[in-house]
């Protein structure tokens, strides 16, 4: 992948990251806007996830480069749905447990964050054993806060 087009994707991710907690609280005026907030954001999370996912796979050469701009994506966006599981947010793809198990929620957005951080560490070394197996650790994150908090 191309370096320059590496400086758009990280202006991108630096200015949600810098301007999502000013603008996150008065975004959500309407519960619609804090749920339409946080799919878009898992959304753009799980593009990025899967294009690393393709080169895990198999299906897609591995581009040093192109994972590791991946996992930066998915790295940036990971902390900022969790703040659109505030009260009075419920609906959409979201059960009721997120907010009825509101400590046992947060310790998976903590460890779905953790591992993906790791996936990105292991994504900058560029070593591909690793990336897999840091991959299927932050697969497995996603897939347990999916089979417990959202509906089918």
């Amino acid at each position: 992948m191309n370096k320059l087009l590496l400086i758009p994707i990280f202006l991108t991710v630096l200015a949600i990251t810098l301007l999502s907690p000013l603008t996150a609280k008065a975004q959500f005026a309407k519960t619609e806007d804090a749920i339409k907030y946080r799919q878009s954001t898992f959304s753009v999370m799980g593009t990025h996830f899967s294009r690393i996912g393709a080169v895990v796979k198999g299906e897609k050469p591995f581009d040093k480069a192109e994972v590791a701009a991946n996992a930066a994506v998915v790295a940036s966006l990971a902390h900022l749905p969790w703040q659109a599981f505030g009260p009075d947010t419920e609906g959409g793809k979201s059960l009721p447990e997120i907010w009825k198990e509101s400590d046992k929620f947060k310790a998976s957005s903590d460890k779905m964050q953790k591992a993906v951080a790791e996936l990105n560490t292991a994504a900058k070394a560029g070593d591909l054993d690793t990336i897999k197996k840091a991959f299927g650790a932050a697969g497995q994150s996603c897939k347990a806060c999916h089979d417990n908090y959202r509906k089918k």
